[in-house]
């Protein structure tokens, strides 16, 4: 190709930006001495077609590098050369033979990339990674538009983009893409949920593999170590290197909207995958080191690890929380999407010395930017150094995911005694967590099971974990499940502790679906998914992680459960309303709320060996009134039911014998089953 003719550019915005006359090009670096960017005409050219060295008297802005490449059209590739100073002590890792790609690269192609190449001081031009100018313009939305749904009346499906479809048995034309969660939409819309959020979708490194103990590969299968933020993951298009990734992704979202799903993204701001000064160099490393990472205090050429995985992200440093709003922006603006939740999140509130901050300015410009108002904001309010933020995240209206209440009801629902002020706390939206600072249940993300972790079929089938295809030696994952395998490790052929283990799963389910906060279930759970035991599958891309699509029929008595549970809590707005109870009465005189235990307005918060919860909430204007009796005991019980004047109670859910057709109840007491849930409905 000819050389295109080239002008000074603009330093804003950043990225490479298709205008009607060519692109602009522009990227941040404080110490860089020297910038050079390459064009290619294919993601497998080696050779650039011409290169393109800035000069800083014409293409420099204080520290924003930036050329205007006449007549460029969008479709092409290109990286970049950059040097300085070589002086880890100082925190600088210039190198200009590594070839890099920008942070603001809207697609990239992996098709030339070898990881190991990255990692060494020689020039890797021939194993490097290609950016690609995409026009996001060009795009028909037909109207789309995030939905903005009421936090508080959703309801969260958490999956895997890959997983989801990538199983023999899921019978789509291009299994593991974007294009094929969209042939999936009438499952999610049958199991009743309003937000999918997915498992990272930004660009990562799927072909950094190994071999285990047992001779399988095992590779990056979750994607918690992102490569390009601005881009879809290459793996999951069906056109792996060519510029429409993005429009691929917006099919999906666009799919996914029209039937009244919300797109959630699991995004990961707190590391990247050059990890520690070990791993790759192919971006922040190499553009700008002490600027885009914690640099530890005492040796600058060493990485703070609060991420556990090598490095940390400079959140509050004024230009990496520059680039975490545009990236959010872009994602919301340009991708639709309608909300995230934010990896190891409380990395988002340390300092430029890791220091946890009382007013984090990226939390709080996220919290506060116009653009992501409507969006929903979920943070995981903890990170691997040991900073627990649940229930003072900083922000107002950020949501957490709520990990007392996984482990409370966990513990409620195997047997554990003295559980129930703690049990009544997570179903009525975790007052004692979010109440005191003015929050509402929406801050709480309730949930039992997420990806990292059992599945729920696993959590009522394993005392411990079984990881040992990780390759780690069964010493990775959490110890602690608070798990019951109800008598006996695994899959077993008795009969009765499969029935009780069925139970369990439908036990966690309706207390889920009975408590105010908003509810997030792991994609498989409804279907009995398992991982064999492994509560850490992170690199299990095969048959432990993927959606097993034949389940959907052979597992059709827990599909059915899952969905009955979720159109009941649609269809009575008490289960969902964005307050606390407050003991106050309806119009009929009736306490929104009252606690019991087998015997009316006698809950036994007190009791050490109680096993066993009720309560009645009281419908307004006109709703039905549920009363709940929950039996964690290993025996029978009789729960006394209050008197309803001008009501009768019908049996509407029994977690004992879900096929129990509902019908009136007549009499003092209601006989609830051993290790089960019983509902009552009047109108």
């Amino acid at each position: 190709m000819a050389d295109f003719q080239i002008a000074p550019g603009s330093p804003h915005p950043l990225g490479a930006i298709p205008q009607p006359d060519g692109v602009n090009f522009s990227l941040f670096s404080e110490a860089a001495t020297d910038v050079s960017l390459l064009l290619f005409d294919s993601a497998d050219a080696v050779q650039p077609f011409q290169t393109i060295r800035f000069d800083p008297f014409l293409h420099k802005t204080f520290h924003f590098w930036h050329v205007f490449v006449k007549r460029m059209k969008p479709g092409l590739f290109y990286a970049f050369r950059i040097d300085g100073p070589n002086d880890p002590a100082n925190g600088n890792r210039f190198n200009s033979n590594k070839v890099l790609i920008g942070p603001y690269a809207r697609g990239i192609s992996k098709k030339l990339w070898n990881r190991a190449d990255a990692c060494t001081p020689r020039d890797n031009l021939a194993t490097s990674m290609r950016c690609v100018v995409i026009d996001m313009s060009a795009y028909d939305w037909e109207g789309d538009q995030p939905l903005k749904h009421p936090s508080n009346e959703s309801i969260i499906y958490e999956m895997h983009v890959g997983g989801f479809t990538r199983s023999p048995s899921s019978g789509v034309k291009h299994p593991g893409s974007f294009t094929a969660v969209i042939e999936k939409i009438p499952h999610l819309q049958s199991l009743g949920v309003t937000a999918v959020e997915l498992l990272p979708v930004f660009e990562f490194d799927d072909t950094d593999s190994a071999l285990n103990p047992f001779g399988q590969q095992i590779n990056n299968f979750w994607g918690y170590s992102t490569v390009s933020f601005f881009g879809p993951h290459s793996s999951y298009c069906v056109n792996a290197e060519g510029a429409n990734h993005a429009d691929e992704f917006r099919d999906m979202v666009k799919a996914l909207h029209k039937a009244d799903i919300e797109v959630i993204l699991d995004v990961v701001f707190n590391h990247t995958d050059e990890g520690t000064q070990l791993g790759p160099t192919f971006s922040f490393r190499g553009i700008d080191n002490r600027t885009y990472y914690i640099l530890d205090q005492a040796n600058r050429a060493n990485y703070s690890n609060y991420s556990g995985v090598g490095n940390t992200f400079n959140c509050n440093h004024p230009i990496p929380q520059k680039f975490i709003l545009d990236c959010l922006r872009f994602w919301v603006q340009e991708m639709h999407v309608d909300g995230f939740r934010f990896d190891e999140g409380s990395i988002l509130s340390r300092g430029e010395d890791g220091t946890p901050l009382k007013h984090p300015p990226v939390v709080w410009s996220v919290e506060l930017d116009d653009a992501l108002s409507d969006t929903k904001v979920i943070a995981e309010a903890w990170d691997a150094a040991g900073l627990y933020q649940v229930g003072h995240f900083p922000g107002d209206r950020w949501s957490e995911w709520n990990g007392k209440f996984r482990d409370d009801v966990r513990r409620f629902v195997k047997g554990d005694p003295g559980m129930l002020g703690d049990i009544a706390s997570r179903i009525g939206g975790s007052s004692d967590i979010y109440e005191g600072r003015g929050q509402t249940p929406a801050n709480s993300i309730n949930f039992v099971t997420c990806h990292d972790g059992f599945t729920l079929s696993d959590l009522v089938s394993y005392n411990g974990k079984h990881n040992e295809p990780n390759g780690e030696g069964n010493r990775d994952g959490i110890n602690d499940n608070v798990s019951w395998n109800c008598g006996a490790e695994g899959r077993t052929g008795d009969a009765a502790i499969e029935t009780l283990r069925a139970r369990q799963v439908r036990n966690f389910a309706a207390i889920l679906l009975l408590s105010r906060g908003v509810p997030m279930m792991l994609g498989g759970d409804e279907i009995w998914r398992t991982q064999r035991g492994n509560n850490n599958a992170y690199n299990q891309d095969n048959d432990t992680s993927w959606f097993d699509w034949s389940l959907v029929k052979t597992q059709g008595d827990t599909l059915s459960f899952f969905q009955k549970m979720i159109a009941f809590r649609k269809a009575h707005p008490a289960l969902s309303r964005n307050q606390f109870y407050s003991g106050g009465p309806n119009e009929r005189g009736m306490s929104d709320i009252t606690w019991h235990g087998t015997k009316l307005d006698s809950p036994g918060f007190g009791d050490p060996q109680a096993r066993a919860l009720a309560f009645t909430i009281a419908g307004f204007g006109g709703e039905a009134d549920l009363h709940v009796m929950m039996n964690m005991f290993w025996e029978p019980l009789e729960f006394e039911v209050p008197v309803n004047p001008g009501r009768t109670w019908s049996t509407a859910i029994d977690t004992f014998d879900p096929s129990t057709p509902g019908s009136a109840f007549h009499g003092g007491t209601f006989h609830v089953r051993e290790r089960s849930i019983a509902v009552l409905v009047a109108r």
